[in-house]
């Protein structure tokens, strides 16, 4: 996949991914594109060396999914290092 549309896929991943992600998160509007963007990057990268499939169609059903996978990854990885509850 060209790095626009990846860039694309990343910003759509990473609202749907807060979508999905329950309770009140850290970050902005720009913290979840700049996330999902990473988390689309990583799905892609995942798909790739782990299963083998290389994704180069934008509207492939298995394009989004990874990249939600992905978006869901990263920002649930940056809410467990940025909110920890001070003891």
């Amino acid at each position: 996949m060209h790095f626009i549309p990846l860039v694309i896929l990343g910003l759509l991943a990473g609202v749907i991914a807060r979508i999905i992600l329950p309770g009140k998160q850290k970050g902005g509007f720009w913290l979840t594109l700049l996330l999902g963007g990473l988390g689309a990057a990583l799905g892609v990268w995942l798909s790739d060396v782990i299963f083998h499939i290389a994704l180069t169609a934008f509207w492939s059903w298995q394009s989004w999914l990874f990249a939600i996978i992905g978006a869901l990854i990263v920002i649930g990885v940056f809410e467990m290092i940025f909110n920890r509850k001070k003891a």
